[in-house]
């Protein structure tokens, strides 16, 4: 198998250049080679990389930039997608495209299938939302990954930036009434590589085990950084509403995705804590 991967700097690129299995050759290009956004570029690295699978790493994530400038985040999370979906299409090559859990309202009270009727209320949600249906467009049999919470022990996400306000700051307040599922990027990384390797199309959802607050994964991150050193002063974690802390974009309240066909195909996830107690060790190693 020849994958080609969009994105391959980001935390999820990297990771699935580390996880890769064995008999995979991974092309990863820099994003100066790769401007997924450009028509012509998309169609020569796919030319000269001849893939047997294209795998989209790549997405505009700043989820309340996103409301001032829609056509940004339009630009990659929909325009480029159409753009991957069918130079892969041309090249025979399978298709995998990762999503997010922003595709939903955030107003069920169970876990959300992979065939819920997506919702989006944010700008970001919308551009992601119609990225998975300009995935199908172009390519016809894509494997779609939604996941939701993504951190890495490196690049800039929520556990990172809760170490260094930690650090710096008696205390911080953190959401207490948004839920989901905090996912380590390996787990994602894993578990696109074994779709694919199964052939896997259509909607999936991928991502650690378990359920949390973002409050919920602060304190886990305090408590665990604490215990791995890499936190040398105990910092208060304090719990606010999603009203005492307004955002350009609104946030889903519940964003639980089910893993059961995933699982049921590949194997379960480990826990969020016990992927976060992993993360902080790398962290704490430098």
């Amino acid at each position: 198998m020849i994958a080609l991967i969009a994105g391959s700097g980001g935390q999820l690129g990297r990771a699935l250049q580390a996880t890769a299995p064995a008999g995979v050759t991974v092309i990863a290009p820099a994003e100066a080679e790769f401007d997924i956004t450009d028509a012509d570029a998309v169609a020569s690295v796919v030319a000269d990389a001849r893939p047997t699978l294209i795998i989209n790493a790549a997405a505009y994530t700043a989820v309340d930039k996103a409301e001032a400038d829609e056509a940004a985040a339009r630009r990659v999370n929909v325009n480029a997608v159409g753009l991957l979906a069918a130079a892969a299409r041309t090249a025979h090559a399978a298709f995998a495209h990762v999503s997010t859990d922003f595709v939903f309202d955030g107003t069920a009270h169970t876990p959300y299938l992979p065939d819920a009727a997506p919702n989006p209320v944010s700008a970001y949600g919308r551009t992601k939302a119609d990225g998975e249906a300009a995935a199908v467009e172009f390519h016809g049999h894509p494997l779609i990954v939604r996941t939701a919470w993504v951190y890495a022990a490196n690049g800039a996400n929520f556990v990172r930036t809760m170490l260094r306000l930690m650090a710096e700051r008696a205390e911080v307040r953190v959401v207490a009434d948004q839920i989901g599922t905090p996912t380590h990027v390996p787990t994602l990384a894993r578990t696109i590589w074994a779709l694919t390797a199964k052939g896997s199309t259509g909607l999936w959802h991928a991502t650690d085990a378990g359920v949390a607050s973002w409050y919920d994964f602060a304190v886990a991150i305090h408590d665990e950084a604490l215990a791995a050193g890499v936190l040398v002063r105990p910092c208060r974690v304090l719990p606010i509403r999603t009203a005492d802390y307004p955002t350009p974009a609104r946030r889903p309240s519940y964003g639980v995705l089910d893993k059961t066909a995933t699982w049921n195909s590949i194997g379960p996830a480990r826990h969020w804590r016990d992927e976060l107690r992993d993360c902080i060790k790398e962290i704490a190693r430098g």
